[in-house]
């Protein structure tokens, strides 16, 4: 069977985590302009939620545009019956993969029998996973799991996700316990590579990856086909982008994508996301610089675009900062 657009990928690949309230679709619109990843996720939605009355308002969630292909849309449930009624939704949204989150520590997930828990429930998991087949259309099928639950489980765990043959396995190198408190363990990828090594899965490796340079070399040395970063992208559009200097970017330049980065949000979602899921965005790019402290201060207060805009160019005015064009940023 094809495994769609995985197939065509260069290898190593890399790729961007889905966050939950963080790649929504204006952030990866962002993304796809200044420093596009090989694969896009969405946020991860919930397979009985997108069954329910409460649909037309997830469906939101899996809101995407052209430029961000290939884009896999990740879910999570633990129902086969939804969750395959759910892989035939997205297939006819005409996304490029299908993603089921078997990582997630939050405990209203794993309540519902969804995200870390599979890793307690292997043959329900199994389930999960044929129901996905079963409904996408012959879209391929990914999953992204921890390498255990309260300890390293991978010898247990990881052989049940292989024997469904996934197009691509995500492996976050903490265990369910471990959270995020821990360094992510990469020497754990390069057992799942091995153990993956003659199934033609993909193996993509996830965890501390601070920049590029080191997403490469975790690669090189785990023999992962790719790997996933989420947090370090936080305030950097251009990540992806290994063309340009990141750190010779213009504070003006900066500022100026953080506020397209706005005004996309607003239009894109401002009509059924708080205004403050931005303001995580915002600790990112103003950080680093002097006077950077305070802008932060007053933009965790701000309201309003207008505010936003305001502290921005009050600040470029005084500390003299010239901006280009018409003035405006």
């Amino acid at each position: 069977m094809s495994n769609g657009f995985w197939d065509k990928l260069e290898k190593p690949f890399f790729v961007l985590a889905p966050m939950a309230d963080v790649t929504d679709a204006a952030f990866r619109r962002m993304f796809a302009k200044y420093g596009k990843p090989d694969v896009t996720w969405t946020e991860f939605v919930s397979a009985d939620g997108l069954c329910s009355l409460g649909r037309e308002a997830l469906l939101r969630d899996l809101m995407y545009s052209k430029e961000e292909r290939p884009i896999v849309a990740q879910i999570f449930g633990s129902r086969p019956e939804n969750i395959e009624r759910v892989a035939s939704l997205i297939a006819d949204l005409g996304f490029d993969g299908i993603d089921i989150n078997m990582g997630c520590p939050d405990r209203s997930i794993e309540k519902q029998g969804a995200g870390a828990a599979m890793i307690k429930n292997p043959k329900l998991a199994q389930e999960v996973i044929l129901a996905v087949k079963q409904g996408s259309k012959g879209l391929p099928v990914s999953v992204k799991t921890r390498v255990g639950y309260n300890q390293i489980e991978i010898d247990e765990w990881i052989p049940k996700i292989l024997e469904t043959k996934p197009a691509a396995l995500t492996i976050h190198a903490r265990t369910r316990k471990e959270m995020s408190d821990v360094p992510a363990r990469w020497e754990h990828v390069r057992e799942v590579v091995h153990m993956a090594k003659g199934t033609g899965v993909l193996i993509i490796g996830n965890g501390d990856v601070a920049d590029m340079k080191d997403a490469r070399q975790r690669v090189m040395e785990s023999g992962a086909d790719g790997a996933m970063i989420g947090r370090s992208v936080f305030g950097n559009p251009w990540y992806f982008n290994e063309s340009i200097d990141h750190l010779a970017i213009p504070l003006e330049e900066r500022f100026r994508v953080m506020l397209e980065h706005t005004r996309l949000f607003l239009e894109l979602l401002g009509d059924v996301k708080n205004f403050a899921v931005m303001k995580k965005h915002y600790k990112a790019y103003v950080n680093g610089f002097d006077g950077a402290k305070e802008l932060r201060i007053q933009l965790m207060g701000a309201e309003t675009i207008e505010d936003i805009e305001a502290y921005v160019a009050n600040f470029l005015s005084k500390h003299s900062i010239a901006t280009k064009g018409n003035g405006a940023v």
